[in-house]
């Protein structure tokens, strides 16, 4: 379970979408957000659950995580603070397929379903965001499905690290290369074998305790498929 931020807490709108709202509307919503921590490996749903909170991440990194029968899973999407956790909540299915866990360590602020659905009701500028939110990860999804089924494992690999950086702004990662392998649903070993073969291609760089930093992003954005540039543009097109 996550825990309530202590200290200064710092301003909601490093979430982008709280950032979009006009003032009035970002003041009405201020009371009731509600800032806690993202701690790794926080499962914030399992699928099927009913989602009583909506999270705007200030930082770090939400996955959405489709798991099979047999345990294997794989991540469909990802969310840092462009964006929020819990569309379901808005769109009226009550629950979503896919569990939501932390990537990466971060924070978020939480409204609560009642709040969130009061505000939604409204037709104002967060309604307008949240189902333009929505359309964008409906594109992350469906092109990570097409990246899964015809690309390479260096291909998604990199989508998934250059979109993990865009999302953490910054060049380092801290994440296991078992949590990777899991993440896209491949081996461990081919996991490390494509790290090994960037880390000598100067691409990026493997520490101890599952630290990954870019070196050169221009060698992994050659490297990786249009996949990753297809959602970029959808994303600034939606939510520029």
């Amino acid at each position: 379970m996550p825990s309530e931020s202590k200290g200064q807490n710092p301003d909601p709108r490093e979430n982008l979408i709280l950032a979009a709202l006009p003032k009035k509307d970002f003041e009405r919503l201020l009371p009731d957000l509600q800032l806690v921590d993202m701690p790794l490996g926080w499962t914030m749903s399992e699928s099927g659950d009913h989602v009583n909170y909506l999270h705007f991440p200030i930082s770090g990194i939400v996955s959405l995580i489709y798991v099979l029968e047999d345990g294997s899973s794989s991540e469909v999407a990802l969310v840092g603070n462009e964006g929020l956790v819990g569309v379901s909540i808005f769109m009226g299915g009550e629950s979503m397929p896919s569990s939501t866990e932390v990537q990466c360590a971060g924070a978020a602020y939480r409204l609560s379903r009642k709040v969130m659905k009061q505000e939604f009701s409204l037709g104002g500028k967060l309604q307008h965001l949240a189902l333009l939110y929505t359309q964008a990860l409906i594109s992350q999804t469906s092109q990570t499905a097409v990246c899964n089924q015809h690309h390479s494992i260096e291909q998604r690999f990199c989508r998934w690290l250059l979109m993990s950086m865009d999302r953490l702004h910054g060049t380092e990662v801290v994440i296991t290369q078992e949590m990777i392998s899991n993440l896209l649903g491949v081996r461990r070993e081919s996991i490390t074998e494509t790290v090994g073969q960037l880390q000598r291609d100067g691409a990026v760089e493997k520490s101890t305790r599952g630290r990954l930093s870019v070196l050169n992003r221009a060698k992994l954005e050659k490297c990786v498929c249009e996949c990753y540039s297809v959602v970029q543009e959808e994303y600034d097109r939606l939510l520029p």
